[in-house]
């Protein structure tokens, strides 16, 4: 399983998101002094009811909270777009 399918499966099954978008940006950062230890650079969105009614900082840390150890063992940076679906009004 490649490291977009780990960070996928991971969001998947914490957050149930509605949308989900993984990038790879590690070949942007190569020779990085953070990447030299073969960890990845990765941009998520991702649309969840999960993240209703938090702020930024709480979406960012729910999504850090379902990756658990890939934070340590495959990701050096990650950029994250977290946001509750859109309320039909």
């Amino acid at each position: 399983m490649t490291r977009v399918e780990q960070i996928r499966a991971a969001l998947q099954q914490a957050l149930d998101p509605q949308l989900l978008e993984v990038e790879d940006d590690s070949h942007r950062h190569a020779g990085h002094e953070g990447a030299r230890d073969g960890r990845g650079h990765f941009n998520v969105h991702i649309v969840s009811a999960a993240f209703e009614d938090k702020l930024p900082l709480a979406r960012h840390r729910a999504v850090y909270a379902a990756l658990g150890t890939l934070m340590d063992t495959d990701i050096h940076a990650l950029s994250i777009r977290a946001e509750a679906p859109a309320k039909n009004g």
